[in-house]
């Protein structure tokens, strides 16, 4: 544990010792604050014409369900979790292209701090970086919890599906930074794998039932549905711990088919 918290640290340190956690954090938390503000306002507008109808009609005309979690809540979760897709490989993108293009590498890897545990600690780090990102995110959630009559539950429930699908990219974008030491290469890898994953859940609605069914299983965005929705259904946190694993695991036997060869 002691290796890790120290690797934890390290890379803790070196993204606010750089303008690269300020500018990620701050871009994201404006562009999910601008859709968060076009969302709710046009949430509100229908609620108001909601209201005018009810007055005009005299009560005579049942008033529409609107649900806030529903109509609100739930598209910002969406929006967060492609915004995700997005920023979250620039945090990754450096994790170890860097060390291998400033020639540090060599010494992580001579050093007694085991791969497992250099892995562990660079992933922790940057999942708690996305972790701030996704506090405050939640400045704008207390609006709508002071003026509205929202439920806590699913808000919690969506969260936690936004955390795990955005660690699903940490752990495959700490894969491909072990790939190359060109920061921009392992970005792009980072994002264009991750797409796969979202179209494939995309194209299964256009394959036989029983074919789109098995694509929809392995598809990332299809499992955060229920989640965004508010269900919390276990079989959804396993794949995206069966996700997570898998990058950790590969970036594991990366690294350490890079020992073998001296690389």
């Amino acid at each position: 544990m002691r290796n890790i918290s120290a690797i934890f640290n390290r890379e803790l340190k070196s993204y606010f010792s750089s303008p690269v956690a300020y500018i990620v954090i701050g871009l994201f938390l404006l562009l999910a604050g601008l859709f968060f503000y076009l969302i709710l306002t046009n949430f509100v507008q229908m609620c108001m014409r909601a209201d005018m109808m009810q007055q005009q009609y005299g009560g005579r005309m049942a008033p529409p369900k609107l649900n806030v979690n529903v109509m609100a809540i739930r598209p910002v979760f969406h929006n967060l979790s492609l915004f995700a897709l997005f920023f979250l490989p620039l945090i990754t993108m450096r994790l170890f292209s860097d060390e291998k293009k400033t020639g540090t590498i060599e010494l992580l890897m001579t050093s007694p701090v085991k791969n497992g545990e250099t892995i562990v600690g660079k992933f922790s780090a940057a999942a708690l970086l996305y972790l701030i990102m996704l506090a405050g995110t939640f400045v704008y959630i207390l609006f709508t919890i002071a003026y509205g009559n929202p439920e806590i539950g699913p808000i919690l429930v969506g969260y936690l599906g936004l955390f795990l699908l955005g660690s699903c990219y940490i752990s495959f974008g700490l894969f491909f930074s072990t790939l190359t030491d060109n920061q921009i290469i392992s970005a792009m890898s980072t994002i264009v794998f991750i797409l796969v994953f979202w179209a494939i859940g995309w194209v299964s609605g256009m394959m036989s039932p029983q074919l789109g069914q098995t694509l929809s299983n392995f598809s990332l965005i299809e499992h955060f549905t229920d989640f965004a929705k508010g269900v919390l259904d276990t079989k959804h946190v396993v794949f995206y711990l069966s996700f997570i694993f898998m990058g950790l695991f590969l970036s594991y036997v990366s690294i350490e088919s890079s020992r073998w060869r001296g690389r």
